[in-house]
């Protein structure tokens, strides 16, 4: 019994920590949109990737078609997103709680494109930390979301006023 309270009271502690959490990069993990950007939910049940999910060396960017428009997604179909705090600078700022639900797309090597994609706006952003060099399209580094648990899921859409799809031009799709 006593067990149960400790854990239940962890699990409220766990969420007001996420729910009440600032800054420019505290995010949470909705498995789908929430209907106030911001409110805490339960994870998703299926893991997000922690790299681009490609062969080790490199990364793969194609592009779909979504209700969003054509939108940038990795060789697996999985949305990719940017970050407005990023826009001006090319560096990504998501790191530590915000990178765990916001994974980098990250290459070791060659980045391959898709068809209609120029490859020569797709470059790679040392990271201050361990995950290597993220990917980034223009001036986005390229991100994916937690909450997105198939392929051609858009949970992140818009998301805090920060997060956005990313069009096959390596334009925030703000709708």
């Amino acid at each position: 019994m006593r067990n149960r309270f400790v854990f239940a009271s962890l699990s409220v502690v766990a969420l007001l920590a996420v729910a009440c959490g600032g800054g420019a990069g505290a995010t949470t993990a909705p498995t789908s949109a929430p209907a106030t950007p911001g409110a805490a939910t339960s994870a998703p049940s299926t893991p997000a990737p922690t790299s681009s999910g490609d062969d080790a060396a490199g990364a793969s960017v194609q592009v779909a078609s979504t209700d969003l428009g054509d939108i940038l997604v990795d060789g697996a179909g999985r949305t990719l997103y940017g970050f407005t705090p990023d826009e001006g600078t090319g560096e990504p700022t998501c790191y530590d709680d915000c990178a765990g639900n916001w994974p980098p797309l990250v290459s070791s090597g060659e980045i391959t494109v898709g068809e209609g994609l120029d490859d020569s706006s797709f470059t790679t952003v040392a990271r201050t930390d361990d995950a290597g060099d993220q990917v980034k399209v223009g001036e986005y580094p390229l991100y994916y979301f937690a909450g997105d648990t198939a392929a051609g899921d858009t949970n992140g859409q818009g998301l805090g006023g920060k997060w956005y799809v990313v069009d096959s031009s390596g334009e925030l799709v703000k709708d």
